[in-house]
């Protein structure tokens, strides 16, 4: 509703933009002598309107009333020293500039307001995702929710449970010497690797696209840990002398951190986590 209201509004705002330029089109067009300073002066409104557009409606009112009182000097001095009347031009143009500013700033406040919502909304998005779109990979949402439930079936049934975090050596170095779409393409490549590698009852996550990060969650204990991964690392051997010599410019290489849940030592799913990236320093 808040956001149908705020798209009606800058509509309503541009359109009106639109009339009042309009207005001062016609009123040019029939203003005879005055026409060249009436050019001039619907410049400067226009001047003060994109001013607003690109800072603030505040700047915006201050430059109208300098020109207010600017213009109102002038004609101040053209009544006295030509003796002039004050026409209604006058009245026009002291109504028309700022009226044109409030009226674009109508359509810019709104139009950055529904741009700031999309904002929100696109963050709001990738917040609740639980997969990633490039892999098809549940992320580290989903594994924060996952993670309650299979600790849960851990201690209540006794079997146990393990973490792998899976890393590529050397990501930051690798992500300067292969293009973008490889980079993508190397994720891809792990976590297919990752997938083939594990039983249909564990899961697999992408933890941190951009530091090529994945999570297995195992069940098994240590020494069942210790047979996937060196599994893995065959894989990726088999395919480092195969199919990625002329895929990509880098032999990939993975570091992989295990560690075995206990209640006592693990609070939460962010802790598991870290308590398996602390392993990472062991593989080299």
């Amino acid at each position: 509703m808040r956001r149908n209201r705020s798209s009606l509004v800058s509509d309503l705002g541009f359109l009106g933009f639109l009339v009042l330029v309009f207005i001062c089109i016609v009123f040019i067009a029939g203003s005879g002598n005055d026409y060249i300073q009436n050019i001039i002066i619907l410049n400067i409104a226009f001047i003060l309107a994109l001013v607003t557009y690109f800072t603030t409606v505040t700047a915006g009112l201050v430059l109208n009333l300098a020109f207010i009182f600017g213009y109102g000097f002038f004609i101040v001095y053209q009544t006295v020293s030509r003796g002039e009347t004050i026409g209604i031009s006058t009245y026009f143009w002291l109504i028309m500039v700022p009226l044109i500013t409030v009226v674009l700033w109508i359509f810019t406040s709104s139009s950055r307001e529904l741009e700031a919502e999309n904002e929100r909304l696109k963050k709001t998005t990738a917040t609740l995702a639980t997969v990633d779109e490039n892999t098809d990979l549940r992320n580290s949402v989903a594994f924060q929710k996952d993670a309650s439930l299979f600790t849960g079936i851990s201690t209540r049934y006794g079997i146990p449970l393990t973490l792998l975090v899976v890393k590529v050596k050397y990501w930051s170095e690798i992500r300067r010497l292969i293009p973008e779409d490889q980079l993508s393409e190397a994720i891809y490549d792990v976590s297919q690797l990752s997938q083939s590698s594990i039983r249909t009852n564990d899961a697999l996550y992408l933890l941190d696209k951009e530091d090529a990060t994945w999570g297995l969650l195992l069940f098994t204990d240590r020494e069942g840990a210790k047979i996937v991964i060196e599994r893995i690392k065959f894989k990726l051997q088999e395919l480092n002398d195969n199919e990625f010599t002329g895929k990509y410019k880098v032999n990939l290489g993975l570091k992989i951190g295990a560690v075995q849940y206990e209640a006592e030592t693990i609070e939460n799913p962010l802790d598991f986590i870290v308590q398996a990236k602390k392993q990472l320093e062991y593989d080299v």
